[in-house]
Formats: C-alpha cells, sequence, structure tokens
C-alpha cells in the first residue's frame, strides 16, 4: 500500500543532467556553480543580494552574526518555531522574549507583539524573527510599520516560503525581496518548495550584511584576489558553504518552481472546496486575500473536543498517511522548561493550535485519488 508523507521532493528528469555535468567538472564545490545559483535565486526574488549556505538553520546562523548579535540583545520570537532559530538565539546568550501566536494562524501575533513593545520596562528590542509558517506571509506591512517604529531590526523566517508573495498598495512582492525587511532566510530541505538535498539562502538590500555574512560563511577568510595563496582572517567564521553539487540541483529545480507553486496550490484549492462543506475541520486561511502561499504546509484543525488529534494522527498513520504537527511549542521541551522558565499556561493560543492543528499531505506525488482517500479517511474518525 503506497505510503503518503506529509511532504516530500520532487526530483525531474533534467535535474540529474546538470548535476551529472557538474561532477565531471574541476569544481565540486566553492566553483562557478554557486555564483550562478546564488544570481538565479536573487534575480527570482528581486533582492540586491543573495547567500547560498549549507541549510536554514545557517541561513539564520549568518543573519544573526550579520546584525551583531551579542550577550542579552532582546530578540523576539514566536513560541511556536522550529526549535532552529531559539537554539541559535541561546547560543548568543541573547535575551529571547517568546511571544505567544495567533490561534487561527499559528504565526505571531503582531497585537501581542505590539504589547509587549509599549511596555516601558522592555528596553530596546534588536530584532523580531517573523516566520511565515506554512508558506503564507505573516502580516509583513503591520511588522514593517512596528519596525520603523520602534527601530528594531527585521529578520524574516522565510523556510517555509520561497515562492510565497505578498502585495502592499497594489503592489506585489515576493517574500525575500527584502522590501519590507532587513533579511530573508530560507532553506532547500528536500520538504521545502525547491531542495538542494540540504541548503538554504540568506537574502538582504544591505551590503554590509551581506558581506559580513559572506566572511561568517568561509571561516571569515578574506582573499587575495591578486594571489590566490594569499589571504586574511578578519572574523571569526565557520563553514556554512553550499556545494555545486547541491546548487546544479538548485537551479534545475528553479527552473520548475512555477510549476511546482501551482501543483500546491491545485491541492489546497481541493482540500479548501472539500473542507468548506465541512464543519468538524476548519482550514488555515490566508488573511490577506492578495497574498498567495506556496502551501509548504497544508494545516487543518479539529472544530470537535472529544476528538483528541492524536488519535487521528494514528488513525491517518494506521491508514498509510503520514501527517504532522507544525510545530510542538517550545515550553514543551525539557532545555527550554529549565531554562526560560517557560509554562504552557502563559501562552494559550499557543496551547489551543497546539491541540487541534495538523499538517497534511501536500506535495507534487499526490494524485486525486491520494487526496479523496486522505479527506476519507480523515472523516472516518469523526
Amino acid at each position: 500500500m503506497k505510503l503518503i508523507t506529509y511532504s516530500k521532493q520532487k526530483i525531474f528528469k533534467d535535474d540529474f543532467a546538470l548535476v551529472k555535468k557538474v561532477l565531471k567538472s574541476n569544481f565540486l564545490t566553492t566553483g562557478p556553480t554557486v555564483e550562478i545559483f546564488e544570481k538565479k535565486i536573487k534575480n527570482y526574488l528581486n533582492s540586491k543580494y543573495a547567500l547560498s549556505c549549507s541549510s536554514g538553520t545557517s541561513a539564520l546562523f549568518m543573519a544573526f552574526k550579520a546584525i551583531d548579535l551579542k550577550k542579552n540583545d532582546i530578540v523576539i520570537c514566536p513560541i511556536v518555531n522550529f526549535v532552529a532559530t531559539t537554539n541559535l538565539l541561546s547560543l548568543f546568550n541573547a535575551n529571547i522574549i517568546f511571544v505567544d501566536i495567533n490561534e487561527e494562524t499559528g504565526a505571531l501575533d503582531i497585537t501581542k507583539v505590539e504589547k509587549i513593545l509599549k511596555k516601558k520596562r522592555i528596553k530596546k528590542v534588536k530584532a523580531i524573527v517573523n516566520m511565515h509558517i506554512g508558506g503564507i506571509p505573516n502580516d509583513i506591512e503591520k511588522f514593517y510599520k512596528l519596525k520603523k517604529k520602534y527601530n528594531f531590526l527585521l529578520i524574516e523566517d522565510s523556510c517555509h516560503a520561497f515562492g510565497s508573495t505578498y502585495n502592499i498598495n497594489n503592489r506585489t512582492y515576493k517574500i525575500g525581496s527584502c522590501n519590507h525587511a532587513d533579511i530573508s532566510t530560507f532553506s532547500f530541505h528536500p520538504l521545502k518548495t525547491i531542495t538542494t538535498c540540504e541548503g538554504g539562502v540568506l537574502t538582504t538590500n544591505i551590503k554590509k550584511f551581506y558581506e559580513k555574512s559572506k566572511l561568517f560563511r568561509s571561516h571569515g577568510i578574506n582573499r587575495n584576489k591578486n594571489n590566490h595563496y594569499s589571504y586574511d582572517v578578519t572574523q571569526i567564521g565557520l563553514n556554512l558553504r553550499l556545494s555545486d553539487l547541491n546548487s546544479a540541483l538548485g537551479i534545475t529545480q528553479l527552473q520548475k518552481i512555477n510549476y511546482i507553486i501551482k501543483k500546491r496550490n491545485d491541492i489546497a484549492k481541493y482540500y479548501n472546496k472539500k473542507f468548506s462543506k465541512n464543519d468538524n475541520f476548519k482550514t488555515i486561511k490566508i488573511i490577506n486575500k492578495n497574498d498567495k502561499s506556496c502551501y509548504h504546509l497544508y494545516r487543518i484543525q479539529i472544530k470537535s473536543k472529544k476528538l483528541k488529534i492524536n488519535k487521528l494522527i494514528n488513525h491517518l498513520k494506521l491508514n498509510n498517511i503520514i501527517s504532522q504537527k507544525h510545530y510542538i511549542p517550545l515550553y514543551e521541551f525539557s532545555f527550554y522548561k529549565k531554562k526560560y522558565g517557560l509554562k504552557s499556561n502563559n501562552y494559550p493560543c499557543s496551547k489551543e493550535y497546539f491541540k487541534k492543528t495538523i499538517s497534511i499531505p501536500i506535495h507534487l506525488d499526490c494524485k486525486k485519488k491520494d487526496l479523496e482517500k486522505i479527506y476519507s479517511v480523515l472523516n472516518e474518525k469523526i
């Protein structure tokens, strides 16, 4: 029986050709294919700079180094997020303010952020990390206005949102263009819109952030262009580079981005139509009707208080359908309970969201009969 996972990569026949060509070339890493990939990403997103790296986590790492994040600097983050962001902030010994989410969207609640910023006891906030969970743009214009008002740096965790767009004043922008953020970070993990196997990218329109990130990505080494054997180390850095092989796959995957997003949106439309007639479930909707999601995730919420989410997940699994929770709130983890004293009762919206929200399969190998099965199996448990 076919296993239907909540997400998976789609590798096309023409993806093999360029990877094979790079394998036969002189450069498997630090070669010209990396630069070509970065240029294509930059052009697609309409950002001034794009810097590839080994993962979405590496992109966030570079972002925090680029803004010169220091011990005790205040950073605001959503309590529901993948742990990569707050793990890194903990390594930096930042002062993290965990903020509750919007129960309807699962994303950082801007009204709660505003309340925190208005409190006099809160000193200057260094940065806010706004995550576009599932690929749905999260209050971009409102967060940008807050940035202007309170003068903090705005980092977009866009790891779910490659290919998503938002609209401000009747103009459409791609997430990652950085027209309304200082830095945007992406993941090209196999489950994301396009893949480089593992990989990520940082985009920005601010030259100093790009240059600092580029140095940090490669050991802090500043090479002498005239003498290949001569270089200086101008700052501490690590190896966070993406290889030419990974970049080759990224180039050919990017060529199909419009097709990939259309297919994911077609699946979302099917689900939207089905669930709109079903009183037992509610879907996570795009708030701004002019915004577009790449639909990295398709999330539904259970309306019935009698049905426990874990029972539904296990019921799906028994029928070879793998769903997922995105994400387990940070207050559930031992490290965060101990270090930050996080308690679920302080985050009521997150608590409710976690009780009733699951991600169901959405990827290019989902056929209509698979979608029909998923919907049917979901209803069996109600």
